[in-house]
């Protein structure tokens, strides 16, 4: 059984702040988003299928695709799902609108792991993105 001290006992207020915090500065400064990665450990998966890579390791790497995307975005959150993890983590799954440029919405879905830099503070060590289509 895992211990209370373990696990973070504010994990909505954590998920929460962090998808506002997140959304926000991809929107408008993508380039600060390095700040909330950790080098050679963080990992994205961005849209990763069978035959189509789309698995980022590392600051460096991660960056370079996310900046590699249509400048003009805008994220819509609809929903933000918290969960504690072990160690003192947060899972959050977040589900909304993507508006590119100018085109139609689409529906997105977006799931971090979050894990603490023991100063306070977290860094995301997993990072999975996907559209919705169906």
């Amino acid at each position: 059984m895992e211990s209370q001290s373990s696990v973070c006992a504010n994990f909505e207020q954590v998920g929460q702040a962090f998808a506002s915090h997140y959304y926000n500065v991809f929107d408008s400064n993508r380039g600060q988003l390095g700040q909330l990665y950790k080098d050679e450990v963080s990992m994205l998966n961005f849209e990763h299928s069978v035959g189509r890579p789309g698995q980022f390791k590392g600051t460096a790497a991660i960056l370079q695709k996310l900046q590699s995307l249509p400048q003009q975005v805008k994220h819509q959150v609809i929903t933000i799902d918290c969960q504690p993890t072990p160690g003192g983590g947060v899972l959050v799954m977040i589900c909304g609108n993507l508006l590119v440029d100018t085109e139609i919405p689409q529906k997105f879905s977006q799931v971090f792991q979050l894990l603490p830099t023991g100063s306070g503070s977290y860094y995301i060590f997993n990072d999975i993105f996907r559209v919705n289509v169906g």
